[in-house]
């Protein structure tokens, strides 16, 4: 049976976005037009519009995902973004977050740690024409400081802190927008940066998958 994945789409849209007072519509455009099918691996294309997180690599310690659509619709309409705004887009995997993120902003660097997919990534958003997105390989939680700052900078998971080195990137009055925390204790996070300084404000609760390198250092008690 043919799969007709634009109704899919539609139906995520409607069923997941809508009905999750996701009501901007520029997101709900952007998420209406990407194929979401085309960013993860062929054994679970027919499972890319669920409202779970889909797993973009088999095996290993640092398992990846694609976010499920309502929270990540949700950030997004946290960030507030605009057709001028430059983002770094920490921890595309296969490119999604990417693709959309272009069609929200001015233009987006992705940076991916796992090469298989980057380069995944890379023929995804070549093939499909999402020209002003740019992927580089590298350690997520050092962002791509060579053309900082940014405008935005769009966590694509929940981390235990926002290391330094990460938002020295962020120009001032920029945004960092992810989930601070794991599991259940996870609270999406806009950190907005006022005279070199983060001010985090929590929107609302919510458990995405982790992103590897973020995590809390351990702090030393007497």
């Amino acid at each position: 049976m043919t799969i007709d994945y634009s109704e899919q789409r539609q139906k995520m849209v409607d069923c997941q976005l809508r009905t999750t007072d996701i009501n901007n519509a520029p997101i709900l455009l952007a998420m209406g037009s990407v194929p979401r099918e085309k960013f993860v691996p062929a054994s679970v294309q027919t499972l890319a519009y669920i409202d779970d997180d889909v797993r973009l690599s088999p095996s290993g310690d640092n398992q990846r995902y694609l976010m499920e659509p309502s929270p990540f619709a949700k950030l997004l309409q946290l960030a507030e973004l605009s057709q001028s705004d430059v983002v770094l887009d920490i921890g595309t995997g296969s490119g999604y977050s990417a693709a959309v993120l272009s069609i929200l902003a001015g233009s987006v660097i992705a940076v991916e740690s796992e090469p298989a997919l980057a380069e995944s990534a890379v023929e995804t958003l070549t093939e499909l024409g999402y020209d002003s997105a740019v992927v580089v390989e590298g350690p997520l939680a050092d962002g791509y400081a060579s053309e900082a700052p940014y405008d935005v900078i769009f966590l694509n998971g929940a981390v235990g802190e926002v290391p330094d080195k990460l938002a020295s990137q962020l120009k001032d009055d920029g945004r960092i927008v992810g989930v601070l925390g794991s599991g259940n204790t996870g609270r999406a996070t806009v950190w907005t940066k006022s005279n070199g300084n983060l001010i985090a404000r929590h929107a609302f609760n919510t458990c995405v998958p982790a992103l590897p390198g973020f995590e809390k250092e351990a702090a030393f008690e007497f």
